[in-house]
């Protein structure tokens, strides 16, 4: 495991970043693509359907993003974390303090998505907000749920793919501007 001052083994042009729902995973995957210089695809976007649900294509569109030679994207979904893990060549542990700092970002970004209807991914909208009361898989619910489970996830990767850990929204910020531009410039 890498940390936020380690140099990069090499220059990474696959990369997937792993966290609990309301990290930021979004956020730093278009920032390491803008900083490498390689496209960011949104898998959230690949996922969900209309009325939030799946899409039917969502595998094959994994498949087809992952045989690129160069993408970022979040690595999260059951079905697509080991296409994504098998080609990957840098995995981003984004491991921010949960209580601190993840519950706040989540809790934010679902109340400011909500209240201003903010339309995300083919026409969805957050839900009601009395949802995160009867919804087991609400998104804060969800994120509070799933918080532990990346350090397992993690330890079962292969072994050759190089993990990055940012602990802290400064090591992500001297990882960004160290490591990740030293390797990429």
């Amino acid at each position: 495991m890498l940390s936020a001052r380690d140099p990069l083994p090499a220059r990474p042009r696959r990369v997937a970043v792993a966290g609990v729902s309301g990290v930021g995973k979004t956020t730093l995957a278009r920032r390491i693509a803008a900083v490498a210089g390689i496209p960011h695809t949104e898998i959230d976007a690949l996922f969900h359907g209309p009325d939030w649900t799946p899409r039917p294509a969502f595998v094959d569109d994994v498949r087809a993003l992952v045989a690129r030679d160069t993408w970022v994207t979040e690595w999260q979904y059951s079905s697509a974390r080991p296409l994504l893990a098998a080609r990957a060549d840098l995995l981003v542990w984004l491991d921010l303090p949960f209580w601190r700092v993840t519950l706040p970002r989540v809790v934010s970004r679902t109340l400011r998505r909500r209240l201003r209807a903010e339309q995300l991914w083919n026409g969805n909208l957050e839900p009601p907000l009395h949802t995160f009361f009867t919804d087991p898989e609400h998104i804060v619910r969800w994120s509070v749920s799933t918080r532990n489970t990346y350090r397992e996830r993690i330890r079962v990767l292969r072994p050759d793919l190089p993990v990055v850990r940012l602990r802290s929204p400064r090591e992500v910020e001297r990882w960004l501007t160290g490591p990740m531009k030293d390797a990429t410039g």
